[in-house]
């Protein structure tokens, strides 16, 4: 009992210091407010979706025939702990991986429909087959007959299935579209003082570029010295 008022005590103080990292080192990476803002609310809804569906289950014994559970018992102490940490790292990659596509996208065109519609054009088959690989090893789980790694394997299953085919592709274009071009606003201010973090490789890219522009410049100009085309 000791434990699990511990564990209850410490769980708002947890998910607050993810939230709150996750949120400062989005905003750091997207150059945004309301993309991190977004994608916090997303973690937090499916977080709110698979524990409310774990009480739902388990604990009031509503469809436990279907997931092969014996009968209905109380929720783990240490689960919503052991969700929190799991679903964040996957979530936050599912995030990372299809917003970062659409800030590249939106960075050379400024069009952010346009930008949305590539972004789950280039991410859509990729984080559709990470998402059923990740379900299918956690519902792997369910088959075990310890009602406590049957649980754990229910709950991270279920949270992979909410987040990532409703919230991350779903949900988050809908926002995003609804949002437009102000999904990327940022303070100018806020944009001076913190680091610019180049995930995309946009700078890198531009600076090739720019030394190609200069040696095809050089190289015609020496032709042209030598004589060899004219101007």
């Amino acid at each position: 009992m000791d434990i699990s008022e511990q564990l209850s005590d410490a769980l708002p103080l947890f998910a607050s210091l993810i939230v709150g990292f996750d949120f400062i080192l989005l905003v750091v990476v997207f150059r945004s407010i309301l993309v991190p803002l977004k994608a916090v609310l997303g973690f937090l809804l499916s977080l709110g979706a698979t524990l409310g569906f774990v009480v739902f289950v388990i604990q009031d014994g509503n469809l436990i025939n279907l997931f092969g559970f014996p009968t209905a018992s109380p929720v783990l102490a240490f689960l919503p702990v052991i969700v929190i940490g799991i679903l964040f790292g996957l979530e936050m990659d599912y995030e990372v991986f299809l917003v970062s596509r659409i800030r590249e996208e939106f960075s050379h065109t400024k069009d952010a429909k346009k930008a949305i519609l590539v972004g789950l054009k280039d991410s859509g088959a990729v984080l559709t087959a990470a998402g059923l690989i990740m379900v299918a090893v956690f519902a792997g789980s369910m088959l075990a007959p310890d009602p406590m790694v049957k649980s754990i394997g229910f709950a991270l299953a279920f949270g992979i299935v909410f987040d990532a085919f409703i919230v991350r592709m779903t949900i988050v274009p809908a926002v995003m579209t609804l949002m437009g071009n102000a999904a990327w606003y940022m303070p100018k201010w806020l944009d001076k003082i913190l680091p610019d973090i180049d995930i995309e490789g946009t700078k890198i890219q531009k600076e090739v570029m720019k030394r190609e522009d200069k040696l095809k410049k050089k190289i015609y100009s020496t032709a042209v010295g030598e004589g060899k085309i004219s101007k």
